[in-house]
């Protein structure tokens, strides 16, 4: 468990649309193998310390005529932003994903003080 020191927390959220590649026959819908998508997701205002983030597929448009095959995390998380990535692999063939997302974590206090 992450105990927060802070009593100032704060609570960001958003939907990313990672892909969309039935579109122009992207390497998601028609290629194979292991594939990626990376996209960068900047908070709406710095945390104090790098905060819990929580990803999910909030809308996937996947072929049936192969095995579905995903996965999704939040990587490189910093007091900034993070970077989701969506990976699959094999012949699933992904047409487009949405991905949302929740960050949870201590923002700065004002009326906080820094001891050194």
């Amino acid at each position: 468990m992450r105990r927060l020191n802070s009593g100032t927390i704060g609570i960001d959220h958003g939907d990313v649309v990672m892909f969309s590649d039935f579109e122009h026959d992207g390497d998601m819908w028609r290629g194979e193998g292991p594939r990626q998508s990376r996209e960068n997701v900047t908070f709406s205002i710095p945390y104090a310390t790098p905060p819990h983030v929580q990803v999910c597929i909030s809308m996937w448009d996947i072929s049936n005529k192969t095995n579905i095959r995903a996965d999704v995390q939040a990587e490189n998380i910093t007091v900034q932003g993070f970077e989701i990535v969506f990976r699959t692999w094999a012949d699933t063939q992904v047409a487009r994903v949405r991905v949302a997302w929740t960050s949870i974590g201590e923002l700065s206090n004002d009326d906080g003080w820094d001891l050194y």
